[in-house]
């Protein structure tokens, strides 16, 4: 299940966006909406669910 807010990178290696981070902004039907912000620039792309993967953010971090 997707849900807006969590962050995905983009899978499908003929898209411009390709290996790219990005947050899912909306949902509609069967398309997403990913945000991707860089700098002093923003992004709004739309996504079918199988173009992209969701991106563990917990993955990096270790404990103390």
């Amino acid at each position: 299940m997707i849900l807006p807010g969590e962050k995905v990178r983009i899978t499908n290696p003929d898209d411009t966006y390709y290996r790219y981070e990005g947050t899912v902004y909306r949902i509609i039907d069967d398309k997403v909406g990913v945000m991707f912000e860089g700098g002093n620039w923003e992004h709004l792309v739309t996504f079918l669910p199988s173009e992209f993967e969701i991106v563990n953010v917990k993955a990096g971090k270790k404990k103390k």
